[in-house]
C-alpha cells in the first residue's frame, strides 16, 4: 500500500512537471536576430540594439563601457518621480535659471506633475528636472539617492547618478547596454511611453499666467517606426540618443553614445533592423 501511494505521488509530480514545462514552452517569446553580421558605419563610440520583448541583443559596440549620459539621465528622474508623485500632484519651482536648457520656470511657479514630465522630457528642461527633485521628500539630495537605489533595484551595476538633469559628466555615467535596459522599462510604462512619444505639447502653470510650448528634440520621432525616447548632449558626453521603434510588430531599443551625429547613426542602425532582422519562434511542442 505504501509503495502504491509513493508511486502515485511520483506519477502525479511528474505529470505536474510536464504540465509546467508545457506551460513555459507555450509562452516562449519569438526573438529577433540579424541574418548576417553587421558593421554599421556609425560615429558613436558605443551603441546597442536590443529586442525589448525577448531581451535578445542584436548588436553591440563597446556596450559595456561606461560613458557620461547627459540628459538621458532624465529617464531615471522620470522613473523615480513616478514612484512617488501622482499625475495631478502640484509641484513648486524653488530655483530658476539652471545651467543649460531651461523651460522658463520662475520661483513660485506651480505645475502639475504630468505636465512637468512633458516639460522635462520633450525640450529637456533642466529647471524642471531640478524642480521635480526638490519637491521630493528630502529634496534633491534624497532624490539622487533614490535614483541610485533604483539603479541597483534594476540591476544596473555600471550606472551612477549625481544630479537629476544630467549636467555632471563625471558623476552621471552608464553603459549603452544599461541605458537600453532602463529605456525598456520606460517604454512599457503607459504614461512615460505616451510622454516620450509626443512631438509637441502646451502646458500652463496652475495660475494660468504662463504657457509653455514644448517641442520634442527627437527629430526622428514618427519616422521609420520611431516612438521615442530621449536625447542628450553635453561637451563631455557628446551626442547621446535612446530610440524606441517598432518594426514588423517587434519593439526595439537603440542606443548610441558619444556620437558625432546621433540622428544619422541611429538612422543607419534603424535601416539595418528594417533590412536584415529575422524572427525566430521557438518550437513549443
Amino acid at each position: 500500500m505504501i509503495f502504491s501511494i509513493i508511486t502515485t505521488r511520483v506519477q502525479l509530480q511528474a505529470k505536474q512537471e510536464q504540465i509546467n514545462l508545457q506551460s513555459i514552452a507555450q509562452t516562449a517569446t519569438p526573438y529577433t536576430y540579424f541574418s548576417q553580421p553587421i558593421i554599421p558605419p556609425i560615429t558613436a563610440e558605443a551603441a546597442t540594439i536590443i529586442d525589448r520583448d525577448s531581451k535578445s541583443i542584436l548588436y553591440e559596440k563597446n556596450a559595456s563601457v561606461r560613458f557620461a549620459m547627459a540628459s538621458t539621465t532624465k529617464l531615471m528622474t522620470a522613473v523615480v518621480a513616478m514612484d512617488y508623485f501622482k499625475p495631478e500632484s502640484i509641484l513648486t519651482a524653488f530655483t530658476a535659471n539652471v545651467e543649460g536648457v531651461n523651460v522658463g520656470l520662475t520661483v513660485g511657479d506651480h505645475l502639475r506633475f504630468k505636465d512637468s514630465l512633458y516639460a522635462m522630457l520633450l525640450p529637456s528642461g533642466n529647471d524642471v528636472a531640478l524642480m521635480i527633485a526638490q519637491n521630493y521628500p528630502g529634496g534633491e539630495e534624497s532624490f539622487v539617492k533614490a535614483m541610485n537605489a533604483k539603479a541597483q533595484q534594476l540591476h544596473l551595476a555600471n550606472t551612477h547618478y549625481a544630479d537629476p538633469a544630467g549636467l555632471d559628466d563625471d558623476g552621471n555615467y552608464t553603459t549603452a547596454h544599461e541605458l537600453a535596459e532602463l529605456a525598456a522599462v520606460v517604454s512599457v510604462d503607459p504614461i512615460l511611453a505616451d510622454v516620450t512619444a509626443t512631438k509637441s505639447k502646451i502646458v500652463t502653470t496652475m495660475d494660468g499666467k504662463k504657457t509653455f510650448t514644448l517641442n520634442n528634440l527627437n527629430r526622428l520621432l514618427g519616422i521609420s517606426g520611431v516612438t521615442g525616447l530621449k536625447t542628450g548632449h553635453t561637451e563631455g558626453a557628446g551626442d547621446v540618443l535612446i530610440t524606441s521603434s517598432i518594426s514588423e510588430g517587434h519593439n526595439y531599443i537603440i542606443v548610441v553614445m558619444r556620437s558625432q551625429d546621433r540622428f544619422t547613426d541611429t538612422e543607419v542602425l534603424l535601416s539595418n533592423v528594417t533590412r536584415d532582422v529575422r524572427v525566430f519562434t521557438p518550437n513549443i511542442r
